[in-house]
């Protein structure tokens, strides 16, 4: 097993024999996708960091690897020894990317990416600063493929079809409405690259990333055809019946390059540069008019529909109830038997397994005791897997996908004595939950409206946290969904501050994270509804759907106010009465005491 120095010395001669300075290796597969199957962790394999999220440049001399506040504890530690530099985004005087990139690109420069893995707005920013330094690139090529022996290859999953009852849209009804929004824009092509859009739009769903059921695939729509292009073997004979009835032809993954590049260049094409790859809009014939927005699809999604929003509820009983029997079995034998972060994650698994339609977990499940906890997106590994003693807080953030819905839940439990402070800030964080999921506000609110409401509580204690306090549910598909979220300042690349529709699912998670101490969230999923109609205009207000204790034994009521005491004491009164019809009677005469009035 080669290591990271090892492989950047690979990654450099295979720089010098075609001229490139500098090369950028971003975390995405040829669709933009949050999270990637393993053939595509390629910034992983060059820089040795594990998170989700961050891009890797390298020079002839240097190797930078930027990544957002989430990760800055897990990647100082990953990158020690490395001869990688941790660029902390967002923090005062750490540039930029592509400000990096253009002062390290030397006049007449090279500049290397796989125009596959950038997207075709951030590709035109490289060609850009290639022009700017009168460089050139080199973008048809992947060189961390040419260094990687025993690259995973592409993911194949199986996949499968979605019934209207659990969808609550038939494939017909949604291509008919993508086509009408089409028509507004005077398209007369639609090229479709994101998975999630793609499965939703489909009423398909796979296995190609780990946790995120989709499907590798691209589709191009037009007024008389849909074209699915994926690894065909994947397509059995109840798939292809399916497509043929909703009249959508399959041909090879590879071939949308081919395909798009014999558009006539008379044709709209209605594309969003931010999803599309660098390489298919550069396939573009010159004179195509492109309508650079974002898919029609990804509001079509983000606002569930009737069916949707009754199997999210459902789905979320069947996950309340696992997790309330997870943290049952965990306050009860704290102590009394052997436990680790990951013996534990493993028993909130099986909980999960046992329910009903269960498909597989949202994401990794993340459990983090003690110190751990300060690391946002921590993932316990048998070399960090650590033993839990009946003292401190364990944080465990979870979810699973069932045929019913996508779920996602955070509590922080005290596994035996808490200090003054770790009461007062998970009193505090309790509170910013809380606070949030009562707002009423008027339509036309975003999450950046919004967002002071989850803060407040902490900044009252000059305390913050690195991220935002929450982020859109998809419907049996990414956990983390666009346009909606909560958030304190406008980040474009997150596109997370749509207005707040009704029918959205987001989540609410504010925390607070103690580097070297440790971590607290709460975290509860919230539908937005609309509330009544007046003069002042539309209202609006939250259901909150996640049904778990939030743990009494930290909370100190002397904190909160009477509202707030209120509001605790109504969420509780909620679980207790949707959970105690499934649990025993041990766990119900628990039940009641962390559900009790405070």
């Amino acid at each position: 097993m080669s290591t990271v120095q090892e492989r950047l010395v690979a990654l450099r001669g295979e720089m010098e024999k075609r001229g490139i300075d500098v090369y950028v290796v971003p975390t995405a597969d040829f669709h933009e996708s949050e999270y990637v199957g393993a053939h595509f962790m390629a910034r992983k394999y060059i820089t040795g960091f594990t998170g989700s999220a961050g891009t890797a440049v390298i020079t002839r001399e240097e190797a930078g690897l930027w990544t957002d506040g989430r990760y800055f504890v897990q990647a100082e530690a990953q990158l020690s020894g490395s001869g990688v530099t941790l660029y902390r985004m967002g923090e005062e005087g750490v540039p930029k990317v592509d400000e990096f990139v253009e002062e390290k690109l030397p006049e007449n420069g090279k500049l290397g990416f796989d125009g596959r893995v950038v997207n075709g707005d951030w590709g035109e920013k490289l060609v850009g600063i290639a022009e700017k330094k009168s460089g050139s690139l080199h973008m048809d090529e992947d060189l961390v493929d040419l260094i990687w022996e025993d690259r995973p290859a592409l993911s194949k999953e199986p996949v499968f079809l979605l019934a209207e009852e659990y969808s609550g849209k038939s494939t017909k009804e949604k291509l008919k409405e993508l086509r009408e929004a089409m028509e507004k824009e005077g398209a007369g092509y639609h090229i479709l690259t994101s998975l999630y859009d793609i499965a939703w739009l489909l009423n398909i769903r796979g296995g190609d990333i780990e946790h995120v059921p989709v499907v590798l695939s691209y589709l191009v729509l037009t007024a008389s055809e849909c074209v699915w292009f994926l690894q065909e073997e994947v397509v059995d004979e109840k798939t292809a019946a399916y497509l043929a009835d909703n009249q959508i032809t399959i041909r090879p993954y590879d071939s949308v390059y081919e395909y798009v590049k014999a558009l006539p260049g008379d044709a709209c094409v209605l594309m969003d540069k931010k999803t599309v790859n660098y390489r298919i809009c550069g396939s573009l014939d010159q004179n195509i008019t492109v309508v650079d927005k974002q898919n029609p699809t990804l509001l079509m999604k983000a606002v569930k529909n009737p069916v949707e929003i009754d199997n999210t509820r459902r789905a979320h009983v069947k996950d309340g109830v696992a997790f309330t029997k997870f943290m049952y079995w965990l306050k009860t034998n704290i102590g009394k038997i052997p436990m680790t972060e990951i013996s534990a994650s493993d028993y909130l698994e099986e909980r999960r397994r046992e329910q009903e339609h269960f498909l597989d977990l949202s994401f990794g499940t993340i459990s983090a005791y003690g110190p751990n906890a300060a690391m946002m997106h921590y993932s316990a590994t048998p070399e960090t897997d650590a033993a839990l003693e009946p003292e401190g807080f364990l944080l465990v953030d979870s979810g699973g996908h069932y045929l019913e819905g996508t779920t996602d839940i955070t509590r922080t439990m005290a596994l035996g004595p808490v200090t003054d402070e770790m009461r007062q800030y998970f009193t505090a964080v309790c509170r910013s939950n809380l606070n949030l999921a009562a707002a009423k506000f008027l339509y036309g609110c975003t999450g950046y409206n919004l967002d002071i409401l989850a803060r407040g509580p902490l900044w009252d204690t000059g305390v913050d946290y690195k991220c935002g306090t929450g982020h859109g549910v998809g419907h049996i598909l990414n956990v983390h969904e666009s346009p909606n979220g909560f958030r304190w300042k406008i980040v474009p690349e997150r596109n997370d501050s749509a207005p707040l529709e009704a029918g959205m699912i987001t989540t609410d998670e504010p925390g607070v994270y103690f580097e070297g101490k440790y971590g607290i969230r709460t975290e509860n999923e919230l539908i937005c509804h609309k509330g009544e109609k007046n003069e002042y205009g539309q209202f609006m207000y939250f259901e909150n759907i996640t049904y778990a204790p939030i743990d009494l034994d930290a909370i100190d009521p002397e904190q909160m106010s009477g509202r707030e005491r209120q509001l605790l004491n109504e969420y509780h009164a909620m679980v207790y009465e949707t959970l105690s019809p499934y649990m025993t009677e041990e766990e119900n005469e628990w039940l009641r005491r962390y559900t009790r009035a405070v």
